[in-house]
């Protein structure tokens, strides 16, 4: 299989080349053809789902949904469903104060939907902050993601009873802990695979670099699965990269291509391609699921700022959801009764994450300082001191009550 023949070499745009004041200016057609090139169409993508609802055929990629159901189906449209609204729960929550912050996974559930049905239970996940989706799929509790974004807890739950491991803030440094992990249980003989995912903005980083060259000189069993949703929070994605990203892969030596990422069933597809060559010896792959951010990077972004109305209403009528029901719909796998079934479903969810979070204890004001340094510190103590009379202002200010 080769898949860069699935996708054009020309870059999606061009940042444009910038003479300095003593350089010479590129005149000859030559260059005039170059900066041209930057405003060629976009690569192709993996798509089995159009935005319509549609089933397309694609002759590498079929084979590995070709045994799905129409039980499958319909659970891969609840996963997303329910992803969604305990996302909407979430910022809802921050936005009544009982969450500090919260990044949506609004308009990708279906990178995150599709990959993580793909992944075996001995596989093991590396995520960032905004796999709610793949967690979902992992059976990691829902609320147990919100403790961190309370400030009760460090992370919530053990990463290895669903092989998934904490969310990650420091970005892309999960691929380099990924990469590592990989290169164990290729030692240790076991034909698992490992997945490590990181949005556009992380692609630049370092670590990623690092990681990419590592576990291409090693040979390591993981998937790089990059959700490019088009924006790192305010920074588009060719301000960041000349070529599509999916392209960076060939420079490592390994495997790239670039999926719909609003299309649940090519995500599945893909990632199962992906996963099965890491298992079978072949080494890393990267995979760019194509999509779209269609909230704000956090509670704390204001998207209007840098991002135009038209540009959100163009994606959202690719809307992974409402994709999928087409599809469901128009060859009868699922009736009124499953979608009204499921809103109930959907909407009981929402209520028992609301009140697991309303139940959560405060923070401990004080645990900031705990665990800074082994043996304590002069400036630590110094720190809490300070924060412990600022506490106590409060109370005076009301009388001691």
């Amino acid at each position: 299989m080769t898949v860069e023949s699935t996708a054009a070499r020309t870059p999606r745009r061009s940042a444009g080349n910038k003479a300095g004041t003593t350089g010479t200016k590129r005149t000859t057609s030559t260059a005039k053809k170059a900066a041209g090139a930057g405003k060629s169409a976009e690569p192709a993508l993996v798509q089995l789902l159009t935005p319509e609802g549609k089933r397309v055929k694609n002759a590498e990629f079929d084979k590995y949904v070709a045994d799905i159901t129409a039980e499958d189906l319909r659970g891969l449209y609840r996963d997303m469903v329910l992803t969604r609204r305990f996302d909407a729960e979430a910022t809802a929550l921050q936005r009544q104060g009982e969450l500090g912050l919260w990044a949506s996974l609004l308009g990708q559930e279906a990178a995150q939907i599709g990959s993580g049905r793909a992944l075996r239970d001995d596989d093991y996940v590396f995520p960032t902050y905004r796999e709610h989706g793949v967690a979902w799929c992992r059976g990691v509790n829902p609320t147990n993601l919100l403790g961190m974004f309370r400030g009760v807890n460090n992370g919530g739950w053990d990463p290895n009873s669903n092989n998934f491991h904490l969310y990650t803030i420091v970005i892309g440094s999960q691929t380099l802990h990924a990469t590592g992990y990989a290169m164990g249980i290729t030692k240790d003989g076991a034909d698992s695979a490992v997945i490590a995912y990181f949005g556009d903005g992380a692609s630049s980083q370092g670590d990623v670099a690092e990681a990419f060259t590592f576990s291409a000189v090693y040979n390591a069993p993981v998937v790089f699965f990059c959700q490019n949703n088009q924006w790192a929070i305010s920074e588009p994605t060719e301000k960041q990269s000349r070529v599509p990203l999916y392209q960076r892969a060939q420079g490592y030596g390994f495997p790239g291509v670039r999926v719909d990422g609003n299309d649940v069933l090519a995500n599945l597809a893909v990632t199962k391609w992906a996963l099965e060559r890491a298992r079978a010896g072949e080494g890393p792959t990267l995979v760019e699921a194509f999509t779209y951010r269609m909230g704000a990077h956090t509670t704390s972004d204001d998207p209007t700022r840098y991002r135009t109305d038209d540009e959100r209403l163009a994606w959202g009528a690719k809307d992974p959801i409402l994709r999928l029901r087409r599809y469901l719909e128009a060859v009868n796998h699922a009736d009124e009764g499953f979608f009204a079934e499921l809103e109930t479903e959907s909407e009981a969810l929402g209520k028992r994450v609301r009140e697991a979070v309303r139940a959560m204890p405060d923070p401990d004001h004080f645990a900031i300082f705990e665990n800074v340094y082994a043996d304590g510190h002069a400036l630590v103590d110094e720190e809490r001191a300070q924060f412990a009379a600022y506490q106590a202002s409060f109370a005076d200010e009301d009388g001691g009550k």
